[in-house]
């Protein structure tokens, strides 16, 4: 007899509750950054993630405006991992963000151009009408552009490490949508050779 694979629901104690919590976050995480807010619903969250309506509303009561929170939340750690892992590639940060280039559009290209920026489409369809979500988009924003501006200080004062750092963010972001409609790597790349020469005359 064929069975159905069963439900995790918040009941069921504190370690699968944990787990039931993570799998909503990662799912709505996934959902909203290839669909956007107005494009993803709770149902299909919680389809995804396997897990039922009422979990759902137990772990995020204020519901999806809540949950969203929580999703972006999740997509700038993945974000910023990815960041981390490419300005720890050389000392010299003209070489590394061209190595956090390379890293995102192999991510990219892993998800088949599906998997951009974690917060864009979230932030577009919500600026001036959630301001916790907007909240959180900024947050993200902000650290992402944190994390580059401490590759550069070494080399740099603080005021021209933020600004750099600033139009590095802004650059790539707009770099990762031009390779999803394009779906090649090359736009990423291109943003790659180009931010490191500029960061080069600063030397």
């Amino acid at each position: 007899m064929q069975t159905t694979k069963p439900r995790h629901d918040a009941t069921e104690g504190t370690d699968a509750a944990v787990g039931t919590r993570d799998r909503i976050v990662r799912a709505a995480a996934r959902l909203l950054q290839r669909q956007g807010y107005e494009g993803t619903g709770i149902k299909q969250i919680a389809r995804d993630a396997e897990a039922t309506l009422g979990s759902v509303y137990h772990f995020f009561p204020g519901g999806k405006q809540e949950l969203a929170v929580a999703a972006i939340q999740h997509g700038e750690r993945e974000f910023a991992d990815i960041l981390r892992t490419g300005l720890a590639a050389d000392d010299d940060p003209a070489e590394a963000i061209t190595a956090c280039t390379r890293l995102l559009a192999d991510s990219l290209r892993e998800s088949d151009w599906m998997d951009g920026c974690p917060v864009a489409a979230t932030a577009l369809e919500t600026v001036g009408r959630a301001p916790a979500i907007q909240q959180a988009c900024a947050e993200a924003i902000g650290h992402w552009t944190d994390l580059v501006a401490e590759k550069l200080r070494g080399r740099l004062d603080e005021d021209t490490a933020r600004d750099l750092a600033c139009a590095a963010i802004s650059t790539l972001e707009g770099a990762e949508l031009t390779a999803q409609v394009l779906r090649s790597e090359e736009p990423l790349l291109t943003a790659g050779r180009h931010l490191a020469r500029l960061i080069r005359t600063y030397k």
